[in-house]
């Protein structure tokens, strides 16, 4: 996959894609009928896409509601097949463009589109002036192809990266994923903690959480993809998500037990999905109560993760 982090300087041959646009916040089901119908054209995949996330540049201050940070969304775009990612860098003056410029000068005179594929109910420029109807207007002008993909539901009910973060945040992962089409993932390098966990028998790798929709704070099933270095591969785990109230910490992070492990994983990128809502996190009354937690919630951990 060629990545793009900009609309100008694109040569020829990363131009002219059948493009699906488009936030992809979590990359779920109805993104996914996004891409398949773009897909469909004559032409390269392509995904034209944001960051950072629109709704983060006009409220940088307000609470942290991604589902996937850049990482994480490049990886599963390229496990869908995509062929061109444009990123596109959402600052003052494309904020500031109007609709009918950003067709022109981004998509045609930037990318050289073949073909867009955008959901019924996205809007785009100044204002979110821009809607479907003006794409399908500026696509007879300028000779590119324009389809508009309907709203995926499940069950009745719209599937929206909102609806996953309810679910997310009420401890239901699979229901997230049901949703998703994929497990939830938090993706990241893993830092230098205090390593208590190493301490206590339970060594953790622990990755900052900052700028995404928290799921419920407490333990997890998860399964663990090492995404770089000596030990890339898949492992199963047990993760903890929360402020540590054993320890007196404030500030969430994700510490993640690869379970019959061993091995320094500092500074490597880990791809942790979300299986199974275990319990809350709770402060113990001792290390000894803290250390037989553990070993019970590893001991679930197994049998969850046996039965998929």
């Amino acid at each position: 996959m060629r990545i793009h982090h900009h609309w100008t300087g694109i040569g020829p041959a990363d131009r002219g894609a059948s493009v699906a646009m488009g936030n992809f916040d979590g990359v779920h089901l109805g993104h996914r009928a996004v891409i398949d119908i773009a897909r469909e054209a004559p032409a390269p995949l392509g995904i034209l896409t944001f960051e950072p996330h629109p709704r983060q540049f006009f409220a940088p201050h307000a609470p942290a509601f991604r589902l996937m940070n850049a990482e994480a969304r490049t990886h599963r775009l390229e496990k869908l097949g995509v062929a061109q990612l444009y990123e596109l860098p959402f600052d003052a003056a494309l904020a500031g463009m109007e609709a009918e410029a950003f067709i022109a000068e981004v998509l045609v005179g930037g990318l050289g589109i073949a073909h867009v594929t955008a959901g019924a109910d996205f809007s785009f420029g100044k204002g979110r002036k821009g809607n479907v109807e003006t794409l399908c207007a500026a696509a007879r002008h300028h000779g590119f192809g324009v389809t508009i993909a309907d709203l995926v539901a499940q069950d009745g009910e719209e599937i929206s990266s909102t609806a996953i973060r309810a679910a997310l945040s009420e401890g239901r992962p699979r229901d997230a994923a049901r949703m998703l089409g994929h497990w939830h993932r938090i993706e990241g390098a893993v830092l230098h903690g205090d390593k208590r966990g190493r301490d206590l028998g339970f060594p953790t790798a622990n990755m900052g959480v900052e700028g995404l929709h928290l799921p419920k704070f407490g333990v997890y099933a998860v399964k663990v993809d090492v995404l770089t270095g000596p030990h890339a591969g898949s492992h199963d785990g047990a993760a903890a998500i929360g402020v540590r109230p054993m320890f007196g910490e404030n500030r969430p992070n994700l510490e993640t037990h690869l379970l019959d492990f061993a091995g320094d994983l500092y500074g490597e990128h880990l791809s942790v999905a979300l299986v199974d809502y275990l319990r809350p996190e709770v402060k113990f009354d001792s290390l000894p109560a803290l250390v037989a937690q553990m070993n019970a919630d590893c001991d679930r951990v197994r049998a969850i993760l046996a039965a998929l």
